[in-house]
């Protein structure tokens, strides 16, 4: 018998809820391990001190992987079947950025939430240790306090602050308000078989939706589906699915293109700009996002994730590439993936 994959996580961690969810549907043996930290208490530590951590059985042990871009892929290898990447390229291509969004742009909106405003950081710094049951009381009396401040003060770095605060909450209504939409006709993103820009925003709703009171009320006025659908996501063992109930690719800009205007609209200028940043050599992302200014320190992993995205589009095939931007046409994310002169 194959040994389980071993995942590290907390369920306050929206990367770990992404990979515990995907896990389930893709039917994979797996332990999950509730933790603090990254590390496996048997396994030792994964290369980088991110939750979750995922510990592949290979022929003389465990391979330990960080980061669940790559942890998804890595599983791909692994273990073909009930796959979370679309079979068509193109499809695969805009999931890919839509997981993308999901990771490095609804984040910010997740942190945003939990940290900036005081009732829900409150609220978070009470919650967060005490999922771990094995915490004593007196240290998670402590966490409280040492834990919140040091994430507040984090918040300038994804970009919260007074400034770009009510852009942030706008953001997050009209995602609400386009996936409410979208789930009235769809069972996931893309389509009738989820993807892993599914699992990817399931991820982060999880908090907003379920855990940070200010955002959980809001997606329970106007978008009950979501919220529904966060519940549903979690464990999709028993959905049947075939490669056909991904969406076809010349469905993609007539059924995701409030999705990835939004893209274009948020996350698409400020990836851009952040790399204008990063290859300048600058202090300071300064960009327009929805038309109002927005700031923050460059960000390197998400010049990285620009990169990747670019990597993955330049392999396509031309009638591949041809049927993305057919796609992207006009939706901001065009500008993404310039053609070369």
């Amino acid at each position: 018998m194959t040994a389980p994959v071993e995942i590290v996580g907390a369920p306050g961690s929206p990367y770990t809820r992404k990979m515990r969810a995907l896990l389930r549907y893709r039917r994979i043996p797996h332990h999950f391990v509730m933790a603090t930290g990254p590390t496996h208490p048997k396994l030792g530590p994964p290369p980088l001190p991110l939750l979750p951590a995922v510990y592949l059985p290979v022929a003389d042990g465990y391979e330990a992987i960080s980061d669940s871009t790559f942890q998804i892929r890595r599983l791909e290898e692994a273990y073909p079947e009930r796959s979370a990447i679309p079979a068509d390229p193109a499809v695969a291509l805009v999931d890919f950025l839509v997981e993308d969004y999901a990771d490095e742009w609804v984040t910010k909106l997740m942190f945003h939430y939990r940290w900036a405003i005081p009732e829900n950081a409150e609220w978070a710094s009470r919650l967060l240790p005490r999922w771990n049951l094995a915490v004593p009381e007196k240290l998670a009396r402590k966490f409280e306090t040492t834990f919140a401040e040091r994430q507040i003060g984090r918040l300038g770095v994804v970009g919260s602050h007074a400034a770009t605060a009510p852009l942030i909450e706008a953001s997050y209504t009209r995602l609400l308000e386009i996936l409410e939409t979208h789930f009235q006709t769809h069972k996931f993103v893309m389509g009738d078989r989820p993807g892993t820009g599914d699992f990817a925003l399931h991820g982060q709703l999880t908090q907003l939706v379920q855990v940070e009171p200010t955002s959980q009320a809001l997606a329970r006025e106007i978008a009950p589906r979501v919220v529904a659908w966060c519940e549903v996501v979690e464990d999709l063992s028993g959905l049947d699915v075939a490669d056909g109930d991904w969406l076809g690719r010349e469905a993609l800009r007539e059924t995701l293109h409030p999705l990835l205007c939004e893209i274009g609209r948020t996350y698409a200028p400020f990836l851009l700009a952040n790399a204008r940043a990063l290859d300048g050599g600058a202090d300071e992302v300064a960009c327009e996002v929805d038309g109002k200014p927005y700031t923050q320190k460059p960000f390197r992993y998400q010049g990285k994730c620009l990169a990747w995205l670019r990597e993955a589009c330049a392999a396509l095939a031309p009638g591949d590439r041809a049927a993305v931007d057919a796609a992207l046409a006009g939706t901001g994310c065009d500008a993404l993936f310039p053609r070369a002169v």
